[in-house]
């Protein structure tokens, strides 16, 4: 299942970083820091930099891109906004954040033509207008091998958006609800689960609804991954935030710092019989709702031959032309 981890990824350095305010409202993770925002900035910066060099160390390719606006304090994560896939395909997706929507740049996706083989761009954005939002590879987790998007329900997910990306993508939808023990939904699905070619790791217990836990924990199990089911705390660490990667030696799981120290010694021993362990201090990013999962946007697309003239491509650049309404395949 190798092409579940990609081997190389895009990463956003911030340099004014800050937790944002328009998605405090619905992010339970996110808190307040005691820092003046120079500070702030700085050390969000360095953070990125330390995990580019985490996982560059691994053998992972990182493609660094600067962001100096103010007006994109969530930049950091294009995970939400950006996916690839192997049969070339981009997608955008809407963001519900207003500030978050500038973070969508023709720079990052003239870069992938460039290197990699980019067959269509499907533009979702414009569903933005009509209220309708899916952030990407945050509020679904994408098995590319096994065919299948796991989505639990939030703010951050239209759910018959979601059924119809899924059917262009050729994607079986699996959605859920997941609720923490104050019954406030999880705002992404990527902060609950990771889906890897080796590791599987799920916050189950927060899928409350008994028969629904058991399709998601079915699925996983089926597709022969090692599964590891954290609890509410772990998730509360950012354990569940996590992505296997392919790095040079074999395939690796990123965490933060954070993550890693919220592991059982029995958890440690079945994610290493399948991956490396990589971890990095992400501790002022994590303040803005998500950890070193949300800050990787995996590269899947196949990558370009010399030969390959660039006038081949096609980018479709447009939205999805079924109508809304198709009811979404859940458990």
């Amino acid at each position: 299942m190798s092409g579940q981890a990609p081997a190389s990824a895009v990463l956003v350095r911030p340099h004014r970083f800050r937790p944002n305010p328009q998605t405090a409202v619905d992010n339970a993770f996110q808190h307040r820091l005691a820092a003046s925002p120079p500070q702030i900035a700085a050390r969000a910066r360095d953070e990125v930099d330390g995990l580019a060099r985490v996982l560059g160390a691994a053998g992972v390719e990182v493609r660094v891109f600067d962001d100096r606006s103010g007006a994109t304090p969530d930049s950091v994560f294009p995970n939400n906004w950006l996916s690839t896939h192997a049969d070339g395909t981009v997608v955008l997706y809407p963001m519900c954040a207003a500030n978050r929507r500038a973070e969508r740049r023709e720079d990052v996706i003239a870069h992938l033509r460039e290197s990699f083989v980019v067959d269509r761009v499907l533009d979702l954005s414009g569903y933005e207008r009509e209220g309708r939002f899916l952030e990407g590879t945050g509020a679904m987790v994408l098995d590319h091998v096994g065919r299948r998007a796991y989505a639990c329900r939030s703010a951050r997910l239209d759910p018959d958006l979601f059924a119809r990306t899924c059917a262009e993508l050729g994607l079986e939808p699996l959605l859920f609800e997941a609720l923490d023990c104050r019954g406030v939904p999880v705002y992404h699905t990527n902060v609950l689960m990771s889906v890897g070619a080796e590791v599987a790791v799920v916050g189950s217990g927060m899928i409350r609804d008994l028969a629904q836990r058991g399709a998601v924990l079915g699925a996983l199990r089926d597709s022969g991954r090692e599964v590891v089911e954290i609890a509410e705390e772990q998730v509360a660490g950012f354990l569940g935030n996590c992505l296997e990667l392919s790095g040079s030696e074999g395939p690796v799981l990123a965490m933060s710092e954070r993550a890693s120290a919220q592991l059982t010694p029995a958890q440690r021993r079945r994610i290493e019989r399948r991956c490396r362990i990589l971890t990095a201090a992400v501790p002022t990013i994590e303040a803005a709702g998500g950890s070193v999962r949300c800050m990787i946007a995996g590269i899947h697309l196949p990558p370009r031959a010399p030969a390959t003239q660039p006038g081949r491509e096609r980018s479709t650049g447009r939205c999805l032309p079924l109508p809304l309404g198709v009811p979404s395949a859940q458990v």
